[in-house]
């Protein structure tokens, strides 16, 4: 079976099994802007803004991270996460974050299929609540040309809980996102991109979550 037809049954796979256990629908706009520096250094600024049927407006979370490009394949990163959040478009709290990143760029293929992973460390804090919450988010993803420079990309992450904070109480294995996803290129520098994103979280002693997520995004780099 061609590489392209296994990534599309998957993808549709992901779409058609989602409904049955989602517990929220939920829109996701993202707008990240890339700037190359001299020395291999780059900077990056990404602004996810999120609503739901269930919680209305609920978060704006802004990620700036400074990288510097080692090798053909690797990129380090650090940044920090300013995490407003909402109920319905009223101010409820700010969580900020300190990131420590790892990427993998293209570090393998099948075929036309290119492979790249992402390792992040995080430290959280929330404003008014106690403790540190450290996370680590591995990720994997696999993209796969599909028309000219259109890409069609799927991607795994896992948000693993490393301890216990008043707002941290998950053991380990906390949320899961797959994701499925086109990027059409607009101009050289400038694209978009648009998908399906299924968010399950892992209730200990409960029901489970499954989020349902339209996503919607544009990027630019310089």
């Amino acid at each position: 079976m061609r590489p392209t037809l296994r990534l599309l049954i998957v993808a549709a796979t992901l779409c058609a099994a989602a409904p049955a256990t989602a517990s929220d629908t939920q829109y996701w706009q993202t707008l990240n802007v890339g700037v190359a520096l001299p020395d291999n250094f780059k900077v990056s600024n990404e602004t996810v803004l999120r609503s739901s049927d269930v919680k209305g407006f609920y978060e704006i979370e802004n990620n700036f991270m400074v990288g510097k490009k080692v090798n053909k394949f690797v990129t380090l990163w650090l940044g920090y996460t300013f995490d407003p959040q909402y109920s319905h478009g009223n101010f409820t709290r700010r969580e900020h974050r300190f990131r420590q990143q790892v990427n993998f760029d293209s570090f393998a293929a099948a075929g036309k299929v290119k492979f790249s992973g992402r390792l992040r460390l995080e430290e959280r804090w929330r404003e008014g609540l106690a403790g540190t919450g450290w996370r680590l988010r591995p990720q994997v993803k696999a993209a796969l040309p599909i028309a000219g420079k259109v890409m069609l990309t799927l991607s795994n992450e896992l948000f693993i809980d490393l301890n216990n904070s008043s707002f941290q109480t998950v053991d380990g294995l906390e949320r899961m996102r797959n994701a499925v996803f086109v990027t059409v290129p607009v101009t050289k520098k400038v694209s978009i991109d648009f998908g399906y994103l299924n968010q399950h979280g892992f209730v200990p002693n409960g029901r489970d979550t499954s989020d349902n997520v339209l996503t919607a995004g544009l990027s630019a780099s310089f």
